[in-house]
């Protein structure tokens, strides 16, 4: 599969479904995948380490997953956390389909999947989960980032995982350097190749 295809609006390739068998929060699913998506046979290695390392998202608010795919991030915070709403944002309309089927067969009925424009604008964040389309290219990419991580709440926090090949040293500095004073940006953890980056929000009264 083209790397294009699955940060395309519309993925060219031909429509091949299948069901993959997954362990989110804890509970062992079946989920639908396809072609033309991101990791479509299995639950990729980034996910997986950023799974490992996020601590329990907020119990409230507004959650958000930047770049959702078939929908795993999104599926596992909003079962640690059922009181919330969690945003499920991408592109490709393919996986747009997905994620809401395998969210409706998760049982997370707190997760609404759109493309970013089905965001409304005022809405703020408690966290930010995400395994962003790093091949999309640094300048998409960045405008990507900062987009999503300046609407987190005061005293909010997003996750990020990125391969160290692909620039997570280098994405981290760009990140403190960018975001100012009013943001935290630290390396949480290091595991199988990949860097789990931490952005943290300070309070207002900070």
């Amino acid at each position: 599969m083209a790397n294009e295809h699955y940060f395309s609006a519309d993925p060219a390739s031909a429509s091949r479904p299948r069901r993959i068998e997954v362990v989110l929060a804890g509970r062992p699913l079946q989920l639908a995948t396809d072609s033309g998506v991101f990791s479509p046979e299995r639950l990729d290695t980034g996910t997986r380490v950023l799974l490992e390392a996020v601590p329990t998202p907020s119990s409230h608010g507004n959650l958000l997953d930047v770049g959702t795919g078939w929908g795993p991030l999104a599926i596992d915070m909003a079962l640690r956390a059922p009181a919330a709403t969690v945003w499920a944002i991408d592109v490709n309309a393919r996986v747009l389909e997905l994620a809401a089927a395998n969210a409706v067969a998760a049982g997370a009925a707190n997760v609404r999947v759109g493309d970013p424009e089905s965001v409304p604008p005022d809405v703020r964040f408690q966290t930010i989960w995400s395994n962003p389309p790093i091949r999309v290219g640094k300048a998409a990419l960045h405008r990507l980032l900062l987009e999503w991580l300046p609407r987190l709440e005061h005293g909010g926090e997003a996750w990020l995982v990125v391969a160290k090949q692909l620039g997570a040293d280098s994405l981290q500095q760009w990140l403190a350097d960018t975001l100012g004073t009013g943001f935290a940006v630290s390396r949480a953890s290091t595991a199988k190749g990949y860097r789990v980056l931490h952005v943290e929000r300070g309070s207002e009264t900070a």
